[in-house]
C-alpha cells in the first residue's frame, strides 16, 4: 500500500457539456504541440452547471450525448440532410484526422522517445453492447494490446471496477486504473516501472460504504424502470440507460437526483449511456494519467509520449492533460463528429486494433535497423 497523500478538496459541483445546434461552431480547435497552459486553458469545453441539480439539464445533456445529432434549421435549410452530415464529418475529420493516416506523423513525432500506451475499454478495446457484463474484447484485440505491453508501458484506463476490466482483459502484465482512476494497480516487477512491487492506489477509499449504500438504495429505486441496469464499479455506481426508452429518461433522472441529496459527498457525472455516481474529489483519467505517469517515472520527462485512445466523454479529461503537456497525444474513437480535446480519431475498435499493430510493426522494425 503507498504511503502516497491525497487532499480532499471540497466538494465540486455537477456540471456537463454545453451543446450547441450547429456541429460547425462546436468544432474544436486543431491539435496543437505546444503553448503556454494558459493559453491551453482557454481552448477547454465549458461546463455548464445544472440549474438547482434539476432533470432539465441532464435531459438536454443525454440527449446531446446519443448517437444522432440535432442539426439547426438554418443549416437544414441550406443544404440536404445528407450533404450537410458529409460537410459536418469532412470539418471535423480536417481538425481531428485519422490517426492511421497520420501514424506515420505521430510516429516522427515519438522518433527517439518512450511511447507510454493508455487505453479506455468499453467502446475501445470492445464494442459498445446492450449488456454492459458481455462486453467482451476478441482474441485478436487481445493479442494485439498483448504485443503493445511487450514494447511500451499499457495501461487500461476505465470507468469499470478495476477487477472487472482485468476479468474481461485477462493481461497481468498491464497496469490497471479502474473507477475512473480511483482505484490504480501496477503489476508486479513490472520493466517499466520504477517502483519494483505492485501499488494499489485508492484515494477514495472512505467512500467505500457510502458507494455501496447509494448501490444498493439505486437498484431498489429504479426497479420500476425498464432496461435501466445499475452496476457497482466499486467507487462509483454506473445507471446505464442504454436500453431505457426516451420518454422514462426523465423519471430515472429524477430518481437518481432525489436519492443523491441524501449524499452531500458524492457527485452525478455523464458517460456514454451512463448516468455515473461519484465522489467529489477531484481525481479523474486525467489524473490517473498522470499519476502512472509519476510511477514510471516520466511526470516532468520530455522523452516520454503518452498516447491515450478512448471514447467517452470521461476520457476528456486524460486528452486534456496530453493537450497541457504538449507532449503526448489524444485520439478519440468515434464514428461522429464530437467536441473534444483529442489530437486525433478512430472510428470502431477494429480501428483501434489496426493502430495497435501498426504501432508493434514500427517498434520492431525501428529496432531492426538500430541492429543492422
Amino acid at each position: 500500500m503507498t504511503n502516497r497523500k491525497v487532499v480532499m478538496p471540497d466538494p465540486v459541483p455537477s456540471v456537463a457539456v454545453a451543446v450547441v445546434a450547429d456541429p460547425l461552431v462546436l468544432l474544436p480547435y486543431p491539435p496543437q504541440r505546444s503553448g503556454s497552459p494558459s493559453a491551453l486553458r482557454k481552448k477547454r469545453l465549458v461546463p455548464v452547471e445544472h440549474s438547482g441539480g434539476s432533470a432539465g439539464g441532464w435531459l438536454e445533456s443525454m440527449k446531446a450525448s446519443s448517437p444522432t445529432h440535432a442539426k439547426s434549421a438554418a443549416a437544414l435549410a441550406a443544404a440536404p440532410a445528407l450533404e450537410y452530415e458529409q460537410l459536418e464529418h469532412a470539418a471535423w475529420t480536417r481538425r481531428h484526422p485519422s490517426a492511421l493516416s497520420e501514424f506515420e506523423k505521430i510516429m516522427q513525432a515519438s522518433n527517439g522517445k518512450q511511447i507510454a500506451m493508455f487505453l479506455d475499454y468499453d467502446g475501445t478495446l470492445s464494442p459498445i453492447v446492450d449488456d454492459p457484463d458481455s462486453a467482451f474484447m476478441t482474441d485478436a484485440m487481445r493479442a494485439a494490446v498483448k504485443e503493445v505491453a511487450k514494447f511500451f508501458p499499457t495501461a487500461i484506463v476505465s470507468g469499470r471496477c478495476r477487477s472487472k476490466v482485468l476479468d474481461f482483459v485477462r493481461l497481468t502484465e498491464l497496469y490497471y486504473a479502474g473507477s475512473h482512476g480511483m482505484d490504480i494497480k501496477l503489476p508486479k516487477n513490472a520493466k517499466h516501472t520504477k517502483k519494483k512491487r505492485a501499488v494499489l492506489f485508492q484515494p477514495a477509499s472512505e467512500f467505500l460504504p457510502m458507494i455501496n449504500e447509494v448501490h444498493k438504495k439505486l437498484q431498489e429505486r429504479i426497479k420500476p424502470v425498464v432496461g435501466a441496469k445499475v452496476e457497482n464499479n466499486k467507487f462509483c455506481v454506473s445507471v446505464h440507460f442504454r436500453c431505457v426508452r426516451e420518454e422514462s429518461w426523465k423519471g430515472l433522472v429524477d430518481d437518481v437526483l432525489s436519492m443523491l441529496k441524501q449524499f452531500p459527498k458524492l457527485r452525478m457525472t455523464q458517460g456514454r449511456k451512463v448516468l455515473e455516481i461519484r465522489p467529489t474529489i477531484k481525481w479523474d483519467k486525467g489524473k490517473a494519467v498522470e499519476f502512472l505517469l509519476e510511477s514510471l517515472g516520466s511526470s516532468d520527462c520530455k522523452n516520454v509520449v503518452p498516447v491515450y485512445i478512448g471514447d467517452d466523454r470521461t476520457d476528456e479529461d486524460a486528452f486534456k492533460v496530453l493537450r497541457e503537456r504538449g507532449d503526448g497525444f489524444g485520439i478519440l474513437v468515434s464514428k461522429y463528429p464530437k467536441k473534444t480535446n483529442a489530437s486525433y480519431s478512430l472510428t470502431d475498435p477494429s480501428e483501434v486494433m489496426e493502430f495497435l499493430q501498426r504501432l508493434v510493426e514500427w517498434k520492431q522494425s525501428s529496432s531492426m535497423k538500430n541492429w543492422m
